[in-house]
């Protein structure tokens, strides 16, 4: 396997799966294959797992071993393939949203503000859909609530939105460091490394649909899974996690209630978040939050 990323709170998402040794389990963001390896590590010779991810780099990292059937696909989806191939219900499901610190450290994949390089930002590297193509084609109001909504940009987002829509008029935005030149001087040459991960962060959700994709998810969940199994969730920014939140705790995605009957029971009743020591070793775990939940 390749030196891809360290997973994030590892043994607490993987001890809250409770994992039964012949059972079926799923990973919805196979990435480097941390997570996916420490479950294959408690199953028996009869259990099975699931893995999906969307990116094709991550089929490098697939162990040699007949107990893993990975699926390259979104995981908005998961449920279908489920379905198909008569798997259902199965005893847990492992999430660990975000980005992957392979993505941010190979340039040409265009997600970090750090390396020159094309503005692409999909997961999926064969979707139509790429940054440059929001940032040159969005209307600015788009681009405005984009950055608000996504991004969290509140002060900052018309004015970036306003920047980009003036130099794009003359030549179009197509390099990490253009968009950085234009959203400083957009703010008047005051440019954080902060403001710049919330303008990343915000046309990366756009380019990958992520809400919208985990929102799917999170609805199949419920019918997924078995009585007494689980879903353990990591989640980066407080965009997802509200909405993961929102779900275990109250059944429901945008104020609508979904499936009440199988309603999930959340476990832990306090977010859990890695331990000084694990932040330390992996600068990528500070912002995670890991959630379970249980369907009773």
């Amino acid at each position: 396997m390749t030196d891809y990323h360290i997973p994030a709170l590892l043994q607490p998402s993987i001890d809250g799966l409770n994992i039964q040794g012949d059972g079926v389990y799923v990973d919805l963001t196979f990435g480097g294959g941390g997570h996916s390896r420490e479950i294959l590590r408690r199953l028996t010779e009869n259990g099975k797992l699931i893995a999906f991810d969307t990116d094709e780099d991550a089929t490098k990292n697939l162990p040699d071993d007949n107990r893993i059937k990975f699926i390259q696909s979104n995981f908005r989806f998961f449920i279908n393939f489920l379905e198909y191939d008569n798997l259902l219900p199965v005893q847990g499901i492992l999430a660990d949203l975000g980005l992957s610190s392979h993505h941010i450290d190979v340039p040409e994949r265009g997600f970090s503000y750090r390396y020159d390089a094309p503005l692409d930002m999909r997961m999926n590297q064969k979707a139509d859909k790429t940054a440059a193509d929001i940032v040159n084609q969005y209307p600015q109001k788009t681009l405005t609530d984009i950055f608000e909504n996504y991004g969290e940009l509140l002060k900052a987002g018309r004015k970036i939105a306003e920047g980009i829509a003036t130099y794009r008029q003359n030549k179009p935005i197509q390099t990490t460091f253009k968009l950085n030149e234009v959203v400083k001087e957009a703010l008047s040459g005051y440019s954080s490394n902060k403001v710049l991960s919330k303008v990343y962060q915000a046309l990366r959700i756009e380019v990958n649909q992520e809400l919208d994709a985990l929102k799917d998810m999170l609805q199949a969940v419920p019918k997924a899974l078995s009585h007494g199994g689980r879903v353990c969730i990591i989640t980066y920014h407080s965009l997802e996690d509200r909405i993961v939140k929102n779900f275990f705790k109250q059944g429901e995605i945008d104020g609508v209630m979904i499936n009440t009957t199988n309603q999930l029971t959340p476990v832990n009743k306090k977010v859990i978040v890695p331990e000084y020591k694990e932040i330390k070793q992996n600068k990528r775990a500070r912002s995670a939050k890991l959630r379970i939940a249980e369907k009773k």
